[in-house]
C-alpha cells in the first residue's frame, strides 16, 4: 500500500508541475497580447478642399501626420498614415486601435488630391468596424466629410436639420459642418471647458482663448458628451449668430469610442500645447489607454445647440 501511495503522490506532483507550466504559459501569452502596442491609422484624404496641414511636400510628412507621430512617441502608440481610400477594402485598417481622420468631401470620389477613393463597401466596413469597437478620432474637417446628400454648390442643404436622416458617417461622428466665417476667416474666441477632467484637459481653466477658423456645426447626436463649447458672444459673421454650441465631444458608437475636435485649420495650432494635449487625450481615450466619465450633457451645457444660423446672403458682383 505504501508503494501505491508513493506512486500516486509522484504522479500527482508531475501533474501539478505540468499544470503550473501550462498556466504560466497562458499567463505569458496573456502578457504578450496585453503588451502589444496600440496603433493609430492617420487618414488624410481630401476629396473636397485640401488643407495646408495635410499636404505632403518633398516627401515629408504633413503637419498633421508629424504631430500625431510625436504624440505617439510621447504616449506610446504607433502611427501609420495614408491617403489611399482602398485601405478600407482590406482588413488592414482593423488591426489598428483607432483611426484619425482629417478629411474632406465625399471620400468615395477621387477629386482634389487625386488619391484613390474609398469604395462604398469600404465606407460600410469603416462604419461597421467603429461600431464593433474600433476607435475613431476626427479633427477639424472630419465633419466636412460625407455631407448629407444632395450637397449643392450653394450648400443650402447644410442649413437643414436632417437628424436621423443624416449620412451614417455623420451620425457616427456626432455632428456636421455647415460653414465657417469669411470676414474674418480667423478670429479669437473663447472656449468654455465643459469637462476639465477629460484626458488632456487636466488643470485647464475655463474659458480658453483660441484663434481658429471656427466651424459652425449642426445635427448633433443627442448622446454626445460635450467637452468644449464655443462662446459665440461678440463673434463676427452670420454663421456665429447663434447660442454657444459644441466644438469638441466624445461619444460611444456601439462598442467604439468616438472623439471629435473642430479645431485644426491653422498650421500654428498644431504646435499649440492646449490643442495637442486635447487631441492626445482624445486619442488615448479612443484607444482605451485613458478613461473618461461620459454623460449626455448636450442640452445642459448648450441648450441652444439646435439653432441653425442664418445663411449668408450672396454677395453682389
Amino acid at each position: 500500500m505504501k508503494s501505491n501511495t508513493t506512486k500516486h503522490d509522484s504522479g500527482r506532483r508531475t501533474f501539478l508541475r505540468a499544470a503550473a507550466v501550462g498556466g504560466a504559459g497562458l499567463l505569458l501569452s496573456g502578457r504578450v497580447v496585453s503588451a502589444r502596442k496600440h496603433s493609430v491609422l492617420v487618414f488624410t484624404k481630401s476629396s473636397g478642399f485640401e488643407h495646408d496641414v495635410v499636404k505632403t511636400t518633398g516627401g515629408k510628412p504633413s503637419i498633421v501626420e508629424q504631430a500625431v507621430r510625436e504624440m505617439g512617441q510621447k504616449h506610446g502608440f504607433e502611427v501609420k498614415a495614408t491617403k489611399d481610400g482602398r485601405v478600407f477594402d482590406s482588413s488592414e485598417f482593423r488591426d489598428h486601435s483607432a483611426l484619425f481622420f482629417f478629411t474632406t468631401g465625399d471620400l468615395t470620389k477621387s477629386a482634389t488630391d487625386g488619391q484613390p477613393p474609398m469604395t462604398e463597401n469600404g465606407k460600410k466596413s469603416l462604419l461597421e468596424a467603429v461600431h464593433s469597437g474600433l476607435g475613431f478620432v476626427g479633427a477639424h474637417a472630419a465633419s466636412d466629410t460625407f455631407h448629407t446628400q444632395p450637397d449643392p454648390e450653394d450648400h443650402s442643404n447644410r442649413y437643414v436639420a436632417h437628424g436621423e436622416q443624416s449620412d451614417p458617417y455623420l451620425r457616427m461622428l456626432g455632428g456636421e459642418f455647415i460653414i465657417h466665417g469669411s470676414e474674418p476667416r480667423l478670429q479669437d474666441a473663447s472656449l468654455i471647458v465643459n469637462d476639465a477632467r477629460f484626458p488632456g484637459l487636466e488643470g485647464v481653466k475655463s474659458p480658453v482663448s483660441f484663434n481658429e477658423e471656427w466651424y459652425s456645426l449642426k445635427d448633433y447626436a443627442p448622446d454626445i458628451h460635450v467637452i468644449l463649447t464655443l462662446d459665440t458672444n461678440g463673434m463676427k459673421g452670420e454663421c456665429y449668430q447663434r447660442p454657444p454650441y459644441p466644438v469638441s465631444w466624445a461619444r460611444q458608437h456601439g462598442k467604439g469610442r468616438v472623439f471629435y475636435a473642430a479645431m485644426g485649420d491653422r498650421p500654428e495650432n498644431w504646435h499649440d500645447a492646449f490643442f495637442l494635449n486635447l487631441l492626445a487625450g482624445g486619442i488615448r481615450w479612443a484607444i482605451r489607454d485613458a478613461t473618461a466619465k461620459l454623460s449626455r450633457n448636450l442640452t445642459e451645457v448648450a441648450p441652444g445647440y439646435a439653432q441653425i444660423p442664418p445663411k449668408d446672403a450672396p454677395k453682389s458682383k
